[in-house]
């Protein structure tokens, strides 16, 4: 056996077993779920509630049956085997690139949108609707204020209604207790925007999975290329090349 056919199982194994080890951590989430459910379905009208974990339940049986054919597959070099091994790595791997372009243009386009829905929510802060609690959660979170810096607060409807010359209690220091919001003491504030802060922290998490994406990918890549490389072993190893003798 060639270092190339004995690699390429290498590989191959080591990729049923990522698949193995994809299903147990799903099979973990999926049972996990389904006891939280059944701890608190008194309070759940819904029965469908348990779905999702049906679902991950189904999706980590189907991960094992995955790795389970791919590990077989390479142990019998069974070109059927290796085939349809091959055809569901290329399925995934065509939705991993998939999944990577789409991020780096969802990355490109976060600015413009974080700008545009973070605008809505803030102009509808009047300190008691939904928006508000989403806004104070934001600002307290992110130590921040405001859309581009603090003083955005100053053209809102909440800031007029209020006539106290202060912005919200959200947006205070976190070592303050005594802070009030007013804008007579900024050094009490957070006063940079929340926008920024938002988009570099969805940037950075869709730069994490990018790079989690690619990491998959090119292992299957390489997966890919074992199974043409077994493949193309098993073909060979039914010919035996025939030599003409030379006699002296």
């Amino acid at each position: 056996m060639d270092c190339g056919v004995i690699t390429s199982k290498t590989v191959l194994l080591l990729l049923s077993l990522a698949f193995w080890a994809a299903a147990a951590g799903l099979s973990y989430v999926g049972g996990y779920v389904m006891n939280t459910y059944r701890s608190y379905d008194n309070f759940l009208q819904d029965k469908y509630a348990l779905l999702p974990a049906v679902i991950i339940l189904c999706v980590a049986a189907v991960m094992f049956i995955i790795g389970l054919l791919g590990c077989c597959a390479t142990f019998r070099e069974s070109r059927v085997g290796l085939g349809l091994f091959l055809a569901i790595i290329l399925i995934i791997f065509i939705a991993e690139v998939s999944a990577f372009v789409l991020a780096f243009v969802y990355r490109e386009k976060v600015k413009s949108d974080v700008q545009g829905t973070m605008r809505a929510v803030f102009d509808k802060y009047d300190g008691k609707n939904s928006e508000s609690a989403v806004m104070d959660y934001l600002q307290e979170n992110l130590h921040c204020c405001g859309v581009k810096n603090y003083s955005d607060w100053t053209t809102t409807q909440w800031f007029n209604s209020t006539g106290n010359n202060s912005v919200p209690l959200s947006c205070c220091k976190q070592n303050l207790k005594n802070c009030t919001g007013s804008l007579d003491q900024p050094q009490e504030l957070n006063t940079q925007g929340c926008s920024g802060e938002l988009e570099a922290g969805l940037q950075s998490v869709i730069s994490y999975a990018m790079l989690v994406i690619l990491g998959f990918a090119i292992v299957k890549f390489f997966g890919m290329l074992s199974v043409c490389v077994l493949t193309c072993k098993r073909e060979d190893s039914g010919y035996q090349p025939l030599y003409s003798g030379v006699f002296a």
